[in-house]
């Protein structure tokens, strides 16, 4: 009896992204078949079977396919803009002048506060339409703009209303570390306990998180600071991600290690012995160029070292209100290339197979494999380096989300 699939797409060129840190894994005569949701068959034409049945066929008229694209760093829910604090800098005011004129992070936390679930809702979906526009079919989304239970409840809340609104699949992050709140009175310890004390278990009582976050940074948290809040979600059974070594050298490479955090992320300034423990870990480094580029930094995440040491790397947008408001993963592939010197491969990998391991969910999603999500982007280009060559031009075809 010949076998039957939902969808059948044919005709086409497939980049599955499957197999080493180098490949992309291309198949000239690509077919992917899919059943329930899941991929069923990705591979070349003569392995499928010549007589499966369909309730429809799609002729690719030879365009490529990669996996769903995945922006595994987003900060996409919060209230209001920052495009005045962006209008003082370029006058020249500094950042710590705008902060105390009552800008900076803290205008976001109050624009947050201010805002409705409906509200931050609203203000999201632009924002994530326009990820989705290119092909993006995973996104992870972060708190961190509320620094209070309620407020980070309500932007996990919205992150996830936004999933039930789009055919995309939303992965949440609490980042209720992120920052200090106004009133805190600058004792550090004593809102780290609030965190661990009060956020982390309401957070994970409500399961409204699928991992936990947080700002190591001079202007941030300390070493030992983070530690407490990673070892309260690890007691929870949430897994750890880190914002680390973005702006100056703690060791935040190395802590995420310790924790085997699932990424390290910004990396600007870590060094090898840092890198060295994330290979071990296996944790993944998210290299955050749009981030690099709008704050005008100017050491670059040691991509020769992680390429040595073979430690995984991602690429997000780090789309956020006050230092990376880019809502484009492809000019984020092509930033990568440019500003950090990624190679195609990487690239691409960046924001499919290694998006997915930075998240947690390559064993769903990220490749072009049998078994799992039928996620996919179809792409009116020649070769594959024209997703990572242009920028300001959108070649996507259609896009495919569990199997629809």
């Amino acid at each position: 009896m010949a076998e039957r699939f939902d969808r059948i797409w044919q005709n086409a060129r497939l980049a599955t992204v499957r197999g080493d840190l180098a490949g992309l894994g291309v198949i000239e005569h690509g077919v992917i078949a899919a059943r329930d949701g899941r991929i069923a068959f990705a591979g070349s034409r003569p392995d499928f079977p010549s007589d499966a049945d369909a309730t429809e066929r799609i002729d690719c008229a030879g365009r490529w396919i990669t996996p769903g694209l995945i922006d595994c760093h987003t900060h996409l829910v919060f209230g209001g803009n920052r495009a005045h604090e962006f209008e003082l800098r370029l006058q020249g005011a500094s950042y710590e002048e705008i902060a105390l004129a009552g800008g900076g992070i803290v205008s976001t936390v109050a624009a947050t506060r201010a805002s409705s679930e409906a509200d931050l809702i609203a203000g999201a979906l632009p924002r994530l339409d326009a990820l989705i526009g290119e092909g993006v079919t995973t996104v992870e989304i972060k708190s961190g703009y509320g620094l209070n239970t309620e407020t980070e409840m309500r932007q996990l809340s919205a992150a996830r209303a936004v999933g039930r609104k789009r055919s995309v699949s939303i992965r949440t992050t609490f980042l209720g570390a992120h920052a200090l709140p106004p009133e805190a009175d600058g004792d550090k310890d004593r809102y780290i306990e609030l965190v661990c004390r009060e956020m982390l278990p309401a957070v994970a009582q409500a399961g409204v998180a699928d991992a936990v976050d947080a700002f190591m940074e001079g202007i941030a948290f300390s070493s030992d600071q983070t530690a407490r809040v990673f070892r309260a979600a690890n007691a929870l059974g949430l897994p750890v991600k880190l914002h680390a070594d973005q702006l100056s050298n703690l060791g935040g490479a190395a802590l995420a290690a310790e924790f085997s955090a699932l990424s390290a992320d910004h990396l600007e300034y870590t060094d090898e012995a840092g890198v060295a423990g994330m290979a071990r870990a296996g944790t993944v480094a998210v290299l955050l160029p749009g981030a690099f580029y709008f704050i005008r930094e100017t050491t670059k995440p040691p991509v020769e070292l992680f390429r040595a040491h073979g430690v995984h790397m991602a690429l997000g947008t780090d789309c956020n209100p006050g230092s990376s408001p880019l809502t484009s993963l492809l000019l984020a592939m092509n930033m990568g290339a440019t500003l950090f010197r990624l190679n195609v491969a990487e690239c691409l990998a960046g924001v499919t197979r290694e998006g997915a391991r930075a998240l947690g969910v390559l064993g769903e999603t990220g490749t072009l494999e049998a078994g799992k999500w039928c996620d996919l982007a179809i792409w009116n280009i020649e070769r594959p380096a024209e997703l990572v060559y242009r920028m300001g031009f959108n070649p996507l075809h259609s896009r495919v989300w569990r199997g629809r």
